[in-house]
């Protein structure tokens, strides 16, 4: 295993982290938030071996453990996520947490020039991850929407699945930004109601371009966003583009939306 990868995937740190995400994480996030997991049956037929690639909407902080408790917990404490390098990577009270608990892995930003040895090593690091067989959880938007609204796609998780032969697991989350909106210092009192839902595997058609499963992903994250928020009455992605591009009044505004 090349240098550096092995702390991702190795037995102890694999055990040190599931202890950490039963025990600490999962109760603390589930105590601020009325949380309901739906499509669990679509991570239950998944090998424990096999590596993927968790994509998801991205608008609260609250969005990385959501996701990755509502896993089971043999795919949770695998898993890796991408968290950016100039940000989290840079700063030892939030690197530190980040690792501990969702395994994360540092990315550059497009905009993002390596500067420091993290940021270097930080080149082709997914890849060699799904190469040794680490899932990893993705936000193709790259970073927080500041309104709810879902952002465009960007390709590379596409790319990866499609180099690597890895399925795409698309995810959505609906309530967490109304708990704790982007803009906002921390979360909202009172529990408020949030959904996580996850969808079938997905794999690339043949032939297919990055670019062409990246928008069938984002369909599909839209479509598990959208019918669970409408059978539930919170707002669609529709609804909050709406809102994004003629702010109202709180009261004016749907239920759970910030």
């Amino acid at each position: 295993m090349p240098p550096g990868i092995s702390r991702y995937s190795n037995l102890i740190s694999r055990t040190f982290r599931s202890g950490a995400q039963i025990l600490l994480m999962k109760p603390f996030v589930w105590s601020l938030l009325r949380v309901e997991i739906h499509g669990a049956e679509h991570l239950e037929v998944l090998p424990s071996d096999q590596p993927f690639i968790l994509v998801s909407n991205h608008c609260s902080h609250l969005d990385t453990p959501l996701l990755f408790g509502g896993m089971p917990t043999r795919l949770g404490s695998r898993m890796a996520t991408g968290a950016a390098a100039d940000y989290f990577f840079k700063r030892w009270y939030l690197a530190g947490p980040t690792q501990i608990f969702f395994n994360a892995f540092p990315v550059l930003r497009a905009s993002e020039q390596a500067t420091t040895m993290t940021e270097k090593q930080a080149h082709g690091l997914a890849g060699r991850l799904l190469e040794q067989g680490v899932p990893l959880l993705i936000f193709p938007e790259g970073t927080r929407s500041r309104s709810g609204a879902m952002g465009a796609f960007k390709p590379g998780s596409a790319a990866l699945a499609i180099s690597n032969v890895v399925p795409i697991i698309p995810a959505a989350i609906i309530g967490a930004y109304a708990a704790w909106p982007a803009t906002a210092q921390r979360w909202k009192a009172g529990r408020p109601p949030v959904h996580v839902i996850y969808g079938s595997p997905m794999y690339p058609q043949p032939g297919e371009s990055a670019t062409s499963f990246c928008g069938r992903v984002r369909d599909v994250v839209t479509l598990l966003h959208d019918t669970t928020a409408a059978a539930y009455g919170m707002p669609t992605q529709a609804e909050l583009a709406a809102l994004d591009r003629h702010p109202a009044s709180d009261s004016a505004k749907p239920e759970n939306a910030a």
